[in-house]
């Protein structure tokens, strides 16, 4: 023990930019050791020198006190030279030769020393805006390369003080190294602009955050730069402000976020439990989906989320957020600061331009954002958080996969079109990027290319495989198909993944299944996704491994009229679905007196049925996505049109009635029809009997929300008895696990009816939590697939479909 020994110690994983260095150095103090510490392009290298026993030690304290933003991946020891006893233990600069493989960490919120550092009067950061140390601030939106140095970032512009760098010097410190330190003499700055730049009198040496507060008290919207981009705020409880935002930014009816000054100003308006309590208050500080609070949310402006029973909450996250929310009685709407569906701005001039005619000041800063990085947004569901969209706080921290995975080559995955986010797998680790957003958008498709050079660039990843959903009109896969034929002399080979496939292969990898793990059953439940027979999906029974899967049963396909019309219009869904289920002059005969009757029939139905007849412009869907919006629609929730994407399963889950869910007996839930299928066909989950049911409740004059209640119970019943049913026809005691993915299991009702019944059968259930079940997350279920293939090359053996399903579908195994 005495003896001395020495090791080189190599830590990998979010390693840089956190504080580490001096974290070993003071570690290395406290124990007697010499040695030194340095960064290089695969994390941290310590060479560590002294006797045996304080080494032992040391290396169990690197784990137990690594700083607050770390996340140790693997330590691993080799032995070194022994050092001459007078050397002491130095902090080297970092070394930039070698192969990438550490991370970027994800921007943190301001940790509580900096602000009340920004809150005392006779400190030398009074109120600076940009105060930051090793453990908060930017990371990702102004890192430009690795390694993280200042010289790497967007405040290489600007030379620090004698005092700055006398604490960036300092291994005690605990700015030692922080890469972004400022302070008003040397840092960035902040003003306020407006139309009538002529301050009043008296009013120009206002500090620019005040005349911002005015701003708002006043009813204005105010363009605020922020860490990754800029945001529009306005008074939330200000119903005008709040309708002029919605008129000037064409957002009609999307919940906007809110942030409040602190826990207590968000408890008087919702109810925050224990996990949503270290969400908001940890340092990702996303927006968190809340139950409204019974009593006071009356005070919020109506327009904040119309037909929403949450609240979408954040707590200030930078220094100059606290100031501004310092001084206000109430919450601000917090939006990001773009037209609706382009990508949020993050250029001065470009904001002055885009934003002139939405914002009636800016409250502008003069430090660059090396990229946009837009709110992550998380919401607590069947006992655990769960994220729905992956940005500010979270991306890009790596996700680590099986260690099964680690010998797989690079693999880069390109995401979906819509929520779309690109994932770079490498060494085990899948980097997902930050939320991209919509591909449609001509603007957000360019951002796209953009970020993925970035993030090669930032990581030196050099893909040899690229994944793509199979969709052939996808504009993500299309990107990836023209990188495999032009990317520079090293062609990556492409990989094509079914969209359901992925999204069960994400649940798989973020769970850590293994690549040659046994095969789950797979619920994938969304809009719509490319079928490998070339129909649209979205209602899937999968037995799933990562290199192929075979559809075991799927939702009954109805008819979409119109196609994408029938996306926007609910109502259509609900025509579709009853003349498939009872047809419509049983309809028309037997629910005459029905509103639902008196709504339809003011459509153009002749129109519906010529298209129906003849098979135009009508494609039949196993949609989930395209059920709940028919289900809404019947009990009058949008029933003309929706404003934004899955605004009408929103509403109908936000409707629903708890007492009903909790008390009614399981045989008061709407029923669904199992056609076991044949030969020729698929088994099949149907609707058709849910609607005599639905439709007599209707009659009945019984409300929205008992008859949500009673579809939900009788959805997630019927799942559980389709699962069963595949499970005893598979034969023998397999398919024990099922993995849920999909966007509608951001339904919470849904997902906790589901989670608890499959649980109660005695399956193990799978769900995602660092990885949206949306699209957000395709991106890693292609990742996974791709390395798995590339590990295996050979197919697996054909899996035998269960005995009544002889023509199952399934793909190609690679």
């Amino acid at each position: 023990g005495s003896q001395d020994c020495a090791q080189n110690i190599r830590v990998t994983g979010q390693v840089q930019g956190v504080g580490f260095r001096p974290a070993v150095w003071r570690l290395a103090q406290r124990h007697g050791l010499r040695g030194s510490v340095h960064n290089d392009g695969a994390g941290l290298a310590i060479h560590a020198c002294g006797p045996g026993a304080a080494l032992e030690r040391f290396v169990q304290d690197l784990q137990r006190d690594a700083p607050p933003l770390a996340r140790i991946m693997q330590i691993e020891r080799e032995p070194a030279p022994i050092l001459a006893r007078d050397a002491g233990f130095a902090i080297l600069p970092s070394a930039g030769a070698g192969p990438v493989v550490t991370g970027v960490a994800p921007d943190a919120a301001s940790c509580a020393a900096c602000i009340a550092e920004t809150q005392d009067p006779a400190a030398r950061r009074h109120r600076y805006p940009f105060t930051n140390c090793t453990h908060c601030g930017p990371r990702l939106s102004i890192a430009t390369r690795i390694p993280y140095d200042r010289a790497h970032t967007t405040m290489q512009a600007f030379t620090m003080c004698a005092a700055c760098h006398a604490e960036y010097t300092d291994p005690a410190d605990r700015r030692f190294h922080a890469q972004p330190i400022a302070c008003p003499d040397c840092g960035p700055r902040l003003w306020l602009e407006h139309p009538d730049d002529s301050p009043a009198a008296g009013q120009a040496t206002e500090h620019p955050i005040v005349a911002a507060r005015r701003w708002l008290g006043r009813g204005a919207i105010v363009a605020i730069k922020g860490l990754g981009g800029f945001q529009l705020a306005c008074d939330a409880t200000d119903a005008d402000a709040l309708a002029r935002l919605r008129l000037r930014k064409h957002r009609a009816s999307k919940p906007f976020a809110l942030m409040a000054r602190d826990l207590a100003m968000v408890r008087s308006y919702c109810r925050v439990g224990r996990d949503e309590q270290a969400l908001l208050c940890g340092p990702a500080a996303p927006i968190v989906l809340l139950p409204r609070a019974d009593a006071g949310a009356t005070a919020l402006a109506t327009g904040v989320a119309p037909g929403m029973a949450t609240l979408g909450f954040m707590l200030p996250n930078t220094p100059l957020h606290h100031d501004l929310l310092s001084g206000l009685a109430h919450p601000i709407v917090l939006t990001s600061g773009n037209l609706s569906d382009a990508p949020q701005l993050t250029d001065n001039d470009a904001a002055r331009n885009a934003l002139a005619g939405i914002a009636d000041a800016f409250l502008l800063h003069d430090r660059p954002i090396a990229r946009r990085v837009d709110d992550s947004v998380l919401r607590s569901m069947a006992g655990a958080p769960r994220v729905l969209r992956r940005a500010r706080g979270l991306a890009p921290a790596a996700i680590a996969l099986h260690p099964g995975f680690a010998a797989a080559a690079p693999v880069l995955a390109l995401g979906s079109d819509l929520k779309n986010s690109f994932c770079l797998l490498r060494t085990g680790q899948a980097v997902l990027s930050h939320h991209i957003g919509e591909l449609r958008d001509a603007r957000t498709l360019a951002d796209h290319r953009r970020a993925i050079d970035d993030y090669r660039q930032l990581f030196d990843h050099q893909p040899t495989q690229i994944a793509v959903d199979m969709h052939p009109q996808s504009l993500a896969g299309r990107a990836g198909r023209a990188m495999c034929t032009t990317d520079g002399d090293r062609v990556a080979s492409l990989v094509e993944v079914q969209h359901h496939h992925a999204h069960i292969a994400a649940c798989m990898a973020e769970n850590g299944l293994p690549p040659d793990t046994p095969d789950v059953l797979g619920i994938a439940l969304d809009g719509m996704g490319y079928g490998d027979d070339g129909g649209i999906w979205g209602g899937e029974f999968l037995r799933a491994g990562y290199r192929g899967f075979t559809r075991l049963a799927r939702l009954r396909p109805v008819a979409l009229p119109g196609g994408d019309a029938a996306m926007r219009e609910p109502w259509r869904n609900t025509y579709a679905q009853l003349v498939a289920a009872i047809g419509w002059p049983a309809f028309a005969e037997r629910y005459s007196a029905l509103e639902l009757h008196a709504r339809l029939r003011a459509k153009p139905l002749a129109v519906l049925d010529a298209m129906l007849a003849s098979h135009t412009n009508c494609p039949p869907a196993s949609s989930a996505a395209r059920w709940f919006d028919a289900v809404a629609a019947a009990c009058g929730i949008c029933f003309d049109r929706i404003g934004h994407e899955g605004q009408a399963a929103m509403e109908l889950e936000a409707c629903l009635d708890a007492a009903t869910l909790e008390r009614d007996h399981d045989d008061q839930a709407y029923p669904f029809a199992i056609d076991t299928g044949d030969a020729a066909r698929l088994p099949c989950l149907d609707p058709a009997p849910s609607w005599p049911a639905l439709l007599d409740d209707l009659q009945h004059g019984v409300p929205a929300g008992v008859v949500s209640a009673r579809f939900h119970k009788g959805l997630a019943i019927a799942i559980v008895r389709m699962v069963q049913l595949l499970r005893a026809a598979s034969g023998g005691d397999i398919l024990r696990t099922v993995a849920l993915s999909g966007g509608v299991f951001q339904n919470r009702v849904l997902l906790e009816q589901l989670v608890r019944r499959l649980e109660q059968a005695g399956l193990a259930v799978l769900t995602h939590r660092q990885v949206p079940s949306n699209d957000g997350g395709l991106s890693l279920g292609q990742a996974a697939v791709a390395a798995a293939r590339m590990l295996a090359p050979r197919a697996p053996t054909p899996i035998a479909p269960p005995a009544a399903t002889a023509r199952t579908e399934t793909t190609p195994c690679a």
